[in-house]
């Protein structure tokens, strides 16, 4: 398992495994709804020019799809980066918690994305599913076994409180999770923040104050960021040109596609693809 540098998608769909022998320059992505932990080595991941640090022993949750800038701050041939990322079904959040009968968190959500110690349960869990890997025949019945409990004890551990707002009707947390589902669906289509606002029931200036609290952003700059990361795979690996990847997500100039590309991933649209292409 992760025997070379790469992102590894495994026999169990939420799980993924990920190397690296050498830090990394920073890469602008997409963080879903899930946790990240390090087992060695060290990564930063930026939001809103906050940086937040992250290494063994502690795991890194994520209650909200976030656009963010990733790095690996700390590798080497002889002790690469080894991290697993394990993503969270929002809706078997929502029933544990509810089975659980988790009272209303008293505590405001915070950031939508933080770290905290990983303490011995979770990481006992975290390591057992990592290791079914091993028994692919068993992966159908233990795997969701295991992920239930994972579930589990995030909720009843220091991140519960974060994952708890999303789990309970009409919280800001749960509204705007709705709102930014509906932009990654959308996001080729023009932006009416009024009509964002009244998807997720809040007035437009509730709705943007609480939108880049709980994401960091505006909603327009998290529809140009998810517009510009689709840009850049549909280049990278079906090979279109910027002019016509531009217009399909979205982008009526392409003078303006190609501003916007060249400060968010720091080059324009054809040098970045050629440097982003495997040798």
């Amino acid at each position: 398992m992760a025997a070379s540098d790469g992102d590894y998608a495994t026999a169990i769909p939420a799980l993924f495994l990920y190397r690296r022998k050498a830090p990394t320059e920073p890469l602008p992505c997409i963080y879903h709804l899930g946790l990240a932990v390090v087992a060695q080595g060290a990564k930063q991941v930026l939001l809103d020019e906050k940086a937040i640090n992250y290494g063994p022993g502690q795991s890194l949750l994520t209650t909200v799809d976030l656009p963010v800038i990733s790095q690996v701050t700390r590798a080497s041939v002889h002790e690469p980066v080894l991290a697993l990322v394990l993503t969270l079904d929002a809706r078997e959040v929502t029933q544990v918690a509810a089975e659980m009968r988790l009272a209303p968190p008293r505590r405001p959500p915070g950031s939508s994305i933080a770290v905290e110690s990983l303490d011995a349960p979770l990481m006992e869990a975290l390591v057992r599913l990592v290791n079914l890997l091993a028994e692919p025949a068993l992966i159908p019945q233990l795997a969701p076994l295991i992920q239930r409990e994972i579930t589990v004890r995030l909720l009843a551990g220091p991140h519960g409180f974060r994952l708890q707002h999303l789990a309970f009707n009409g919280s800001p947390s749960q509204q705007i999770a709705r709102a930014v589902a509906w932009l990654k669906q959308n996001f080729k289509q023009p932006l009416h923040v009024d009509e964002l606002a009244a998807l997720a029931h809040m007035s437009p200036s509730t709705f943007r104050q609480h939108f880049r609290s709980i994401t960091g952003t505006s909603p327009l700059q998290y529809q140009k960021q998810l517009r510009l990361l689709e840009a850049r795979q549909m280049m990278v690996s079906q090979n279109i040109d910027a002019g016509r990847a531009g217009g399909l997500v979205g982008y009526e100039s392409p003078s303006q596609f190609s501003r916007e590309y060249s400060r968010l991933f720091g080059a324009p649209p054809r040098e970045d693809v050629r440097r982003m292409r495997p040798t």
